[in-house]
């Protein structure tokens, strides 16, 4: 093609698509040559896609040919804008619009294809609706045939005398047996003639009877008014009689309103409530039993639940009911099972255990219905102010006032076996969770109850009445030492905050007169905190120190040393005696593992502890410890040798009359105390 031929004006050629009848009037204005309109979606209605993918191909191949061409052309030293290289620019340009007019038919006729498809979707989504309504009616007509072909009537649920019966006595006008025999249906009409009739007969009888009833009701509430009348002057000789019974200490009243209220305890709850009765008459007048709950509720409970039947309903108006019928979520369920599971008893005891010294024990016995385990609440009541000492808080909590009451009864999982494979259904992980609300369920709890539930070291196989006797009288011995302990702890806690040491004048034979040594701080101690200290680590590997035991720390001063003491309080206190563990800080650091003298104070208090146990079954055990320590600290410092290059007086002058002031290898000084004659000697 010539660039002359390119001069040539061509006719225009405008789509009808993309210019409006304003742009073609103004476009005449300006040229009157002649304007023919285009439109590709009409030319695509003739063209084959097969035939627009083989120009498309062609066109890419000559692009590409040409383009090689232009290339060998530059390459060989053709210059720009020679005419070979136009001609083929030209031509390269005529497949590019060949290539673009076949995109654009490509992507009209991809959006034909999709409009198509669209059409056909929705005459699909029409028929299928269509189908699914009349699905729906022959469903629905298929329920009222199933309800007609099994409409049952009335006369089908009345129990008819036999035929046999019926034509013997029935009578001939009613029984109509030439017609009745032949035709059932009228057989039918006739039995239920007769069945009214004999219902008739019933109901005229049963005024009768009605009306002897009511006379004979009538004759009964006569004397029931009688004995009404009897009952005020009853109650007044009742009261009258309580004096008598107070004075008597025989509360018949009381007993008896309790003997009532105790048939409707479960039976762990019964069984402890008639030992703790029996107990208290015959050994211990300071025990008060009583009973607290609803009464009314455990009544509801103890009786068997009536059966009911529900009335049939309308197929259709249970369909609706479903519908609207809220379900609860999966959680809601399980925390209501959670709660059902660990439901009480309406019914509670409450013990009131009363001490020498006027303390009382309350204790609040709870039965667990789906578990059958027995839990405890305790607290206590004293005339001293029990919020003064702020370390011994843990004495008197509920959740550690009976830990451990026996060995190894922390009282925090279920002793019931059952109950593990009951959480696992519900999701519970420990049943120490719900201990602050639900009690303590020891293994003595379940005891006083009767309850035994098997184990490794399962004693005998008491159960009931015998196995509650047999722990009764030793449990009650040892709430009443476990109060008495922790009230004594409770008061010398309060002074030992103070800076005072307590010792009662039983004890002061044990201690020399002159104690220089004195405690600084006493506080207490976490059990993390505990296991922190690093001359302690001797005790925790050992196995010493269980969380369930409770931890304090005291700082003893005599000049510029300090001793630091770390004590290991069991709740079993003081049969299980303290254990201490010391450090001293004078001229570095020492304790009981680098020191073999602070290694000997340390048995002086823990290992020769029976030294110090006092008149009163060792509560004084824990101050007569701390005492002894101040006056071994005494005795360590004073027999300390003296520095030969320090001149002046001794920092801690000999107070202390001893024996010898060193012995053996290790230079053990003499920490025992002879107290006749006011000498401490080696051991």
């Amino acid at each position: 093609m010539s660039s002359d031929s390119l001069k040539k004006r061509k006719a225009k050629v405008l789509r009808n698509e993309a210019v409006t009848p304003e742009v073609k009037r103004g476009r005449g204005d300006v040229d009157q040559q002649d304007v023919r309109v285009y439109n590709e979606e009409v030319e695509l209605d003739g063209r084959d896609y097969e035939e627009d993918f083989i120009n498309f191909r062609e066109s890419c191949e000559g692009l590409a040919t040409l383009m090689g061409e232009i290339q060998e052309l530059k390459a060989n030293g053709a210059k720009e804008g020679c005419p070979e290289i136009e001609r083929r620019r030209l031509q390269s340009c005529n497949h590019f619009m060949t290539l673009k007019k076949l995109n654009r038919l490509a992507h009209m006729r991809l959006k034909r294809g999709r409009d198509q498809t669209h059409e056909a979707k929705q005459k699909v989504d029409v028929l299928h609706l269509q189908l699914q309504n009349l699905l729906y009616e022959v469903l629905h007509l298929q329920k009222e045939i199933s309800k007609c072909l099994e409409f049952k009537s009335k006369h089908e649920d009345i129990d008819l005398v036999t035929e046999e019966e019926f034509y013997k006595d029935a009578p001939e006008e009613i029984s109509r047996p030439q017609l009745t025999k032949s035709d059932p249906h009228q057989q039918t009409l006739a039995r239920l003639d007769w069945e009214l009739e004999q219902r008739k007969r019933l109901a005229e009888t049963y005024k009768q009877s009605q009306a002897t009833k009511e006379k004979i009701q009538r004759s009964i509430e006569v004397k029931k008014e009688q004995l009404r009348s009897l009952q005020p002057g009853l109650n007044a000789i009742m009261q009258a009689s309580i004096p008598v019974q107070e004075y008597l200490a025989v509360p018949v009243e009381q007993t008896q309103k309790h003997a009532e209220i105790a048939q409707h305890l479960p039976p762990p709850l019964y069984v402890l409530f008639v030992q703790a009765n029996a107990y208290g008459q015959a050994c211990d007048k300071n025990l008060s039993v009583t009973i607290s709950g609803d009464v009314d509720e455990a009544k509801a409970m103890s009786k068997p639940p009536e059966d009911s039947q529900d009335d049939d309903s309308d197929s259709d108006a249970e369909e609706e009911q479903e519908k609207t019928r809220r379900r609860p979520t999966a959680g809601g369920q399980l925390d209501d099972k959670r709660r059902e599971m660990l439901k009480r008893h309406p019914l509670s005891l409450s013990f009131d255990l009363t001490c020498k010294d006027g303390s009382v024990l309350n204790l609040f016995f709870y039965y667990l219905i789906n578990l059958n385990i027995m839990t405890v609440k305790s607290k206590i009541s004293s005339s001293t102010d029990l919020t003064t000492a702020i370390s011994a808080g843990e004495l008197v909590k509920s959740e550690t006032l009976l830990s451990c009451l026996y060995a190894n009864d922390h009282g925090r999982e279920t002793p019931n076996p059952a109950n593990r494979y009951q959480f696992d259904k519900v999701g519970i992980v420990s049943f120490a969770d719900y201990v602050e609300d639900l009690g303590h369920p020891y293994k003595w709890v379940q005891n006083l109850g009767g309850l035994h539930f098997p184990s490794d070291s399962s004693e005998g196989m008491l159960v009931g009445s015998s196995l509650s006797a047999s722990h009764m009288e030793n449990t009650m011995k040892l709430l009443r030492s476990r109060v008495l302990s922790r009230l004594a702890l409770h008061k010398q806690f309060a002074s030992l905050e103070n800076n005072i040491i307590p010792v009662t004048t039983e004890c002061l034979h044990l201690f020399p007169a002159k104690i220089i040594s004195r405690l600084a701080q006493w506080t207490t101690l976490t059990h993390e905190e505990y296991v922190d200290l690093t001359f302690t680590r001797h005790v925790t590997d050992a196995g010493l120190a269980k969380e369930t035991d409770m931890y304090f720390t005291g700082v003893f001063e005599r000049g510029t040393a300090t001793l630091q003491a770390a004590v290991v309080l069991n709740p079993r206190y003081p049969e299980i005696s303290p254990l201490f563990s010391l450090s001293l800080s004078w001229k570095g650091e020492r304790s009981g593992r680098t020191d073999d003298n602070l290694r000997a104070m340390e048995a002086e208090v823990n290992v020769f502890k029976k030294e110090l146990q006092g008149p009163r079954l060792g509560y004084q055990l824990l101050t007569n410890q701390i005492l002894r320590l101040c006056v071994c600290l005494d005795v360590y410092l004073e027999t300390e040798d003296q520095d030969d290059g320090v001149e002046g007086p001794r920092e801690f002058p000999r107070e202390k009359m001893c024996l010898r002031t060193v012995k053996g290898p290790n230079r053990l000084k003499p920490f025992k105390y002879n107290h006749p004659l006011g000498l401490f000697s080696h051991r």
